[in-house]
């Protein structure tokens, strides 16, 4: 083989276009988007805001609307437009499905463990978040392949202790 067959042999295949895929993503994005609009409107308030006040529902509801606008958007472009080229991305790799797949149960996972609330261990009551947090920084930094340590311990506190620190006792939002 000379060089230039070598060169050719190794050219980078970027992934097909797919209308489908442009399809199904826009209606899982209107799906989700709806999904998350309806729960939007269902947040429980402790205090009805007083006539041209912001409450708590305000900005969830206004993310939904805007992401419900955007899949419509996606989905209406994704139907009347030819699928687009997709030659910078890259085509599954090895492990790529069941990193996904390890994602999306990792995610279960810290959702139900987030549930939970609070737990009473030995007369002491502890508080679930941060631990399942930690747990889920750790576990998806594992995932995609960070082996140092330190650094993933460093991290994962760093990361927890800022949320709770911004949500429970700066906005005093419950975690």
């Amino acid at each position: 083989m000379t060089s230039s067959e070598i060169a050719e042999s190794d050219a980078y295949e970027g992934a097909q276009p797919s209308r489908a895929l442009e399809i199904v993503f826009g209606i899982v994005a209107l799906a989700f988007s709806a999904g998350y609009l309806a729960l939007a409107t269902q947040i429980p308030l402790r205090r009805e805001a007083a006539p041209g006040q912001i409450d708590a529902r305000f900005w969830p509801i206004v993310l939904g609307v805007t992401s419900v606008v955007v899949a419509i958007i996606i989905l209406v472009h994704a139907i009347t437009k030819p699928a687009p080229g997709r030659e910078d991305v890259e085509r599954i790799q090895a492990g790529g499905i069941l990193r996904v797949v390890m994602t999306l149960i990792i995610a279960f996972l810290f959702v139900a463990l987030w549930s939970l609330g609070s737990l009473i261990l030995f007369g002491y009551r502890i508080e679930v978040f941060p631990i399942a947090a930690a747990l889920l920084m750790a576990s998806l930094m594992l995932v995609y392949g960070h082996r140092r340590w330190l650094s993933l311990i460093i991290y994962t506190a760093a990361v927890t202790a800022f949320i709770y620190v911004v949500f429970v006792m700066l906005l005093r939002i419950p975690l």
